[in-house]
C-alpha cells in the first residue's frame, strides 16, 4: 500500500512539474519603452505596463532604457514600483551609445536584473547649481539624500553600493564593462535576442525564467501617452511656448481673428503641461513675457522697427536661462538647455512675423472696409427726398435708406456719409462738412 502511495505521489509530481515547465515556456515576455526625459507620463505608462504584464501571466518584463534623467518624484514612483513588482522585472539600457545616467541610474538598479548594452554607460548623478553658488548645507542635504536613495536600492538587489554613491556625490560614470566588472549590473547583452538567451534558465525573485523560445509581447505608449511623453522635451516645450508668443501677437494685432488666440491657448497649455516635468528658471521666463510686451508696444505704437530689436534682448536672455535654474536641481534631474539654433530660428521668425504679417494685418485693419454699408463713409451723394430727418438718398450708384445727423436736408441737396447705423447710411450736408474742414485747417 505505502509503494502505491509513492508511485502516486511521484507521478502527481513529474505532472506537476512538466505542467509548470510547460506553462513557464509559454509564459510571455512583456517588453516596455523609456526613451527621453523620465516624468509622471513614463512612470505612468510603466505602471500601465507592469499591471499588464501581472494580468497577463508574463514571466519577466523587460524595459529598455535610454535616458539623460528626469523628475525625482517620477523616478521614485518608477523604483518603488520596480521594488514592489510581483513580477520579475529586467531594465536594459540600449541601443549602442544609450545612457541610463541622473534618474536613469537608480531606475536600472531597482530592476531584479540590471542590464547594459555595450558602447552604454551609467551615472553622473550629483546635482549641479547652475548661475550662483548655493550653501554647502543645502548642497550636502540633496546629495546625501540621493546618496542613501542609491545605497539601499543598490543593497536590496544585492549589488555594489559603493560606486553608486559614489556616481552620486562624485558625478561619476562608467561604460557597460566597467559595471559589470564593479558589480553595478548583472549582464552585458549585446541585444533582446542575445539578453533572452541570457536570461534563460535563470532565477529571479524565485522564478526560473524560461525566455530563449518564449514569445515577445511588446506593449509601446498609446499616442495620448507618447504625446504627452514628447511635449516634456525642452525644445518641443520651448517651441510650443514661443508659438504661444506668435500667436498672441497675431490675435492682439487684430482682436477678430480669433483662431490665433484659440491657437495660442492650446500651446501655452501644452507649454505648461511640459514645463511643468522641468527645472524652469522662472527669471528666464519673466524675461520672455517682458519681450512679448515690448513687441506688443511696438506693434501698437507704430515705433515696430526699433522695438522689435530691444525686445529680442529680453527674449534671447529668457530663452537661454529658461532651463537654467539658480539653484541645484535633484540629482535625478538631467542639465537640460534649449537648442541655441532653435532660439536663433526663433527669434529670426518673431522678426519676420512682425514686420511682414502682423504689418499687413494692421494695415488691413486700419483701412476702411471694401464691402457692405461700411465702404461708404466718407463718400458724397444726393438726397432724393426730404430728409426730415429720414429719407432716401443716391450714393455710389446706389439708392439708400438714410437719416439726417445735422438738421434736415432738402431733396436735391448734396450730402455726405458720416456713419451706418443697422441698414441706413447716417448723412449730413456736404456744404456744412467742407465748413467745417475750412474751419478747422484755419484754426490750425
Amino acid at each position: 500500500m505505502n509503494k502505491w502511495r509513492m508511485v502516486t505521489l511521484l507521478v502527481v509530481a513529474l505532472l506537476a512539474a512538466l505542467t509548470t515547465a510547460g506553462q513557464a515556456s509559454t509564459s510571455p515576455v512583456l517588453t516596455l519603452e523609456v526613451d527621453g526625459v523620465i516624468n509622471p507620463f513614463s512612470a505612468n505608462y510603466l505602471e500601465r505596463g507592469l499591471g499588464l504584464a501581472e494580468e497577463q501571466g508574463a514571466q519577466v518584463v523587460i524595459i529598455t532604457l535610454d535616458t539623460p534623467g528626469g523628475l525625482e518624484s517620477a523616478m521614485r514612483d518608477i523604483v518603488q514600483m520596480l521594488l514592489d513588482s510581483p513580477v520579475p522585472t529586467v531594465v536594459y539600457v540600449t541601443p549602442r551609445g544609450a545612457r541610463a545616467t541622473s534618474a536613469g541610474m537608480f531606475v536600472l538598479l531597482a530592476a531584479d536584473v540590471a542590464v547594459m548594452a555595450p558602447a552604454t554607460h551609467v551615472g553622473a548623478a550629483h546635482p549641479v547649481p547652475l548661475g550662483v553658488d548655493v550653501s554647502d548645507v543645502m548642497d550636502e542635504k540633496m546629495v546625501s539624500d540621493a546618496a542613501a536613495l542609491i545605497r539601499s536600492v543598490a543593497e536590496t538587489r544585492d549589488r555594489n553600493a559603493e560606486w553608486p554613491e559614489r556616481a552620486v556625490r562624485e558625478n561619476l560614470s562608467v561604460t557597460a564593462s566597467e559595471a559589470l566588472e564593479l558589480n553595478v549590473i548583472d549582464l552585458v547583452a549585446e541585444n533582446l535576442d542575445d539578453l533572452l538567451a541570457r536570461l534563460d534558465g535563470r532565477e529571479v525573485a524565485g522564478v526560473t525564467l524560461l525566455t530563449s523560445e518564449a514569445p515577445v509581447q511588446a506593449e509601446p505608449m498609446t499616442l495620448t501617452e507618447r504625446f504627452l511623453h514628447i511635449i516634456t522635451e525642452p525644445n518641443i516645450a520651448y517651441l510650443l511656448l514661443s508659438l504661444g508668443t506668435l500667436m498672441v501677437l497675431a490675435e492682439l494685432a487684430d482682436p477678430g481673428l480669433v483662431i490665433p488666440g484659440v491657437g495660442a491657448a492650446v500651446a501655452f497649455a501644452l507649454a505648461f503641461v511640459g514645463l511643468g516635468s522641468l527645472p524652469v528658471n522662472w527669471a528666464g521666463f519673466g524675461l520672455l513675457v517682458l519681450s512679448v510686451i515690448i513687441f506688443l508696444v511696438g506693434l501698437l505704437t507704430d515705433t515696430e522697427p526699433i522695438v522689435t530689436f530691444v525686445g529680442l534682448v529680453p527674449f534671447i536672455l529668457g530663452s537661454l536661462l529658461l532651463f537654467s535654474p539658480f539653484s541645484p536641481t535633484s540629482p535625478a534631474m538631467p542639465v537640460v538647455q534649449v537648442s541655441p539654433w532653435l532660439i536663433a530660428v526663433m527669434a529670426v521668425s518673431i522678426v519676420g512675423f512682425s514686420f511682414l504679417v502682423l504689418q499687413a494685418i494692421l494695415r488691413a485693419s486700419r483701412q476702411p472696409p471694401r464691402a457692405g454699408a461700411q465702404r461708404l463713409v466718407g463718400r458724397t451723394g444726393t438726397a432724393l427726398t426730404d430728409l426730415t430727418p429720414a429719407g432716401q438718398v443716391y450714393v455710389d450708384l446706389q439708392d439708400w435708406s438714410a437719416v439726417a445727423v445735422a438738421g434736415e436736408i432738402r431733396a436735391g441737396e448734396p450730402v455726405r456719409v458720416t456713419g451706418v447705423a443697422g441698414v441706413r447710411l447716417q448723412v449730413a450736408p456736404a456744404e456744412a462738412h467742407l465748413e467745417d474742414s475750412s474751419q478747422t485747417n484755419k484754426e490750425m
